[in-house]
Order: C-alpha cells, then sequence, then structure tokens
C-alpha cells in the first residue's frame, strides 16, 4: 500500500451542487481506512485528499469515481506519491 496526495482546482459554478456526494463519498472511504485526511482549501478554489491505495492504477479508480471527478467539478489534479516519515499517526 501507498499514499497518495491528491489535490484539485474546482470548477466553482458546480462545487455547490456536488459537495455533498462528494462529502459522503469521501467520508465512506475515509471509513474503510483509505482516506486519511481530506478538506477544501481556506479560500475554497480547491482541495486535498491523502488517499492509500495500493497502486496509482487503484488509486486512478477510486478518484475517477469520485462525484467531483464524475460531475466535472475537478478543473485540474495532480497526484504524487507521499512516503509518510514522521507525525503523530504515523506509526
Amino acid at each position: 500500500m501507498a499514499w497518495y496526495l491528491v489535490e484539485i482546482r474546482y470548477v466553482q459554478e458546480k462545487l455547490a451542487d456536488v459537495r455533498p456526494r462528494h462529502r459522503a463519498y469521501i467520508s465512506d472511504h475515509a471509513a474503510q481506512g483509505n482516506v486519511a485526511v481530506a478538506g477544501p482549501l481556506a479560500d475554497d478554489t480547491g482541495g486535498l485528499v491523502l488517499w492509500q491505495a495500493d497502486d496509482e492504477a487503484a488509486l486512478t479508480k477510486l478518484i475517477d469515481n469520485d462525484p467531483y471527478y464524475l460531475e466535472g467539478v475537478v478543473a485540474e489534479r495532480s497526484v504524487r506519491e507521499f512516503r509518510p516519515t514522521l507525525g503523530a499517526w504515523v506509526s
């Protein structure tokens, strides 16, 4: 399993309508242990999610099924593998 930092930039016009479905999707994955932390940036132009997946192909399936992606809220997306080494939640 690997960790991935996914950052998106929003299409503002679609954000409010889709946000409840996106949050439910992310909450389900957080409950399954696939999402460590998620949330919008302070200026609400985009957001970050720290995902865990077997590999980048598995991650792509997960993030391509997010309502934000499916319903056109994602204007731009970046994915980078992340290796947590220090912190309160790192074992």
